[in-house]
């Protein structure tokens, strides 16, 4: 045959229709994109191909499937059928995946091949067409691939660790309270990162300092509310809220939120790593305390260390998780140990669990006392009355706030005393009053007024029967009591003092016009 005639044949042949696949990650530029396209688009005029499509990820780990769209849209269209091409070209066995299992690299081509696709690997210098020397090669450089991460991997982490030990932080947010410090080789600071920014200089560290004084103090006065007032993580998020704060993302406080705040040590200026582990996009496990890299008092702290592990103790001390009977077991064993209860003497002994486990198992103490067949000498149920509208009272003037700011208003809180201060012009006290049944069956309201703040006004949240809602609000300026301390209201307290009253807090709107009207 004339040669002449042979390669215009060839010439006229039809190229071949391919889609390219190219990812990179962070390693090495020589595996940027570009470069890769480069390198198969030579390869593709070689061999006859023509390149119709392109699949990128860029910026893609190529450790799991998870999180690379585009060779999950890839596998999606060769599934599908009919996906407009019939190869693929991919720079090299890397760049398809550094999965840790070789089958599961395997796996994704043997899908293209089955649907009749095959798969060329452009850099290789085997070619990928089934032979025994091209299936030992390539399983060879699929597990390399994959070593090859597990070895970076353990370098970091190795690296990470001595950085930590070094008192560096090493990523993560700072947290509310807290900032990031970029300090140079001499550890001579050099400014505040800002949420998002990073470190430009290779031999640059970060450490974390105090953030802003307000948010300091907020860190402290969660862990005052936790630890000497008692309240639950969902209450202090309730205060937070009721005040307008948001979390360092900007935004509203959880449980969640303020848990992890009273359970992170980098608040007394401890620095610890390797609490959780996500190594090689495996599944996240928590380590146990004893894998843990930690450096103590590498940073400033925020928080007294006594606090901390106070707070600490109360989490551990809720983790616990008894049956009914081995509180009651508990309960019966104090109180044959000091012959009497209270929430006082339960909450003092270090290794039993507090009274409001038992309040919270058994609805309240008095009947935790009833099954262990203890009558206190004192009806002790106005005790628990109290303690739950203490509980509820934060939710409480949290919603008064609420309802005077959508009216207009501005409200600043006394973090110390609780007293608000309405406009910058005049003070309210807000108290929560408890319904009393008389022995004949009415219902009385007995309000005590602060004689010491002496507020312009007073809000009084009456509570329905049982205490457990809100029935109504009372708006008493402090000329309408004079100077008795105590004021007992009625279900009907006649036209004058009703006149204080409303039902609901939408009522809050016209308050300032209300304590106007009175001033003039």
């Amino acid at each position: 045959m004339d040669p002449m005639g042979v390669q215009h044949e060839m010439g006229a042949a039809k190229s071949v229709r391919a889609a390219q696949y190219v990812r990179m990650s962070t390693e090495h530029q020589k595996y940027s994109t570009e470069n890769q396209s480069e390198a198969i688009a030579a390869y593709a005029a070689r061999r006859g191909f023509d390149v119709v499509r392109t699949y990128t990820d860029a910026g893609k780990s190529g450790l799991r499937l998870d999180g690379r769209a585009a060779l999950q849209e890839l596998i999606a269209d060769v599934r599908n059928g009919a996906p407009g091409f019939e190869a693929i070209l991919v720079y090299d066995v890397s760049r398809w995946g550094r999965f840790q299992d070789a089958d599961e690299s395997a796996y994704y081509e043997f899908i293209c091949r089955e649907a009749g696709l095959s798969v060329h690997y452009c850099a290789e210098q085997f070619e990928n067409d089934g032979s025994l020397s091209a299936t030992i090669i390539k399983s060879m450089k699929r597990a390399m691939a994959g070593e090859y991460s597990r070895e970076l991997s353990a370098k970091v982490f190795a690296g990470q660790c001595r950085l930590i030990t070094l008192g560096f932080r090493q990523g993560g947010a700072a947290g509310y309270g807290l900032r990031r410090q970029l300090v140079d080789e001499h550890l001579s600071p050099k400014g505040l990162l800002e949420r998002g920014e990073q470190k430009s200089i290779q031999t640059d560290r970060v450490v974390l300092t105090p953030g802003p004084p307000e948010e300091v103090e907020v860190v402290r006065r969660l862990y005052r509310m936790f630890v000497v007032q008692r309240r639950s993580e969902s209450e202090i998020a309730t205060v937070l809220n009721g005040e307008g704060r948001l979390t360092d993302l900007g935004r509203p406080w959880t449980r969640g939120t303020v848990h992890q705040v009273l359970t992170n040590e980098k608040y007394i200026g401890n620095n610890v790593y390797n609490r959780s582990s996500f190594k090689l996009k495996a599944k996240r496990v928590v380590n146990d305390p004893d894998n843990w890299v930690r450096r103590d008092g590498a940073f400033e702290g925020i928080v007294e260390p006594d606090f901390f592990e106070a707070a600490q103790r109360i989490i551990q001390a809720r983790c616990v998780r008894y049956s009914d009977e081995e509180l009651l077991a508990r309960l019966s064993d104090l109180l044959a140990k000091k012959g009497w209860l209270s929430g006082l003497v339960i909450d003092e002994v270090d290794d039993m669990p507090s009274s409001s486990a038992f309040r919270h198992r058994f609805g309240s103490l008095v009947r935790a006392y009833q099954l262990i067949g203890y009558s206190p000498a004192r009806d002790y149920r106005y005790i628990e009355i109290n303690q739950a509208l203490r509980a509820i009272h934060p939710d409480v003037v949290a919603q008064v706030v609420g309802g005077i700011e959508r009216g207009g208003a501005v409200v600043s809180e006394d973090p110390c005393n609780g007293l608000l201060t309405i406009n910058d012009e005049f003070t309210a006290s807000v108290v929560i009053v408890r319904c009393l049944e008389t022995p004949a069956g009415g219902l009385r309201w007995k309000i005590r007024l602060d004689q010491g703040l002496r507020p312009d006004i007073t809000i009084a949240v009456r509570m329905e029967v049982g205490n457990a809602e809100i029935r109504d609000y009372y708006l008493l300026p402090w000329f309408e009591c004079g100077a008795d301390p105590s004021m007992r209201l009625a279900p009907d307290n006649g036209v004058l003092l009703d006149s204080f009253r409303f039902d609901t807090l939408d009522a809050f709107f016209d308050l300032t016009q209300r304590v106007e009207v009175h001033a003039a």
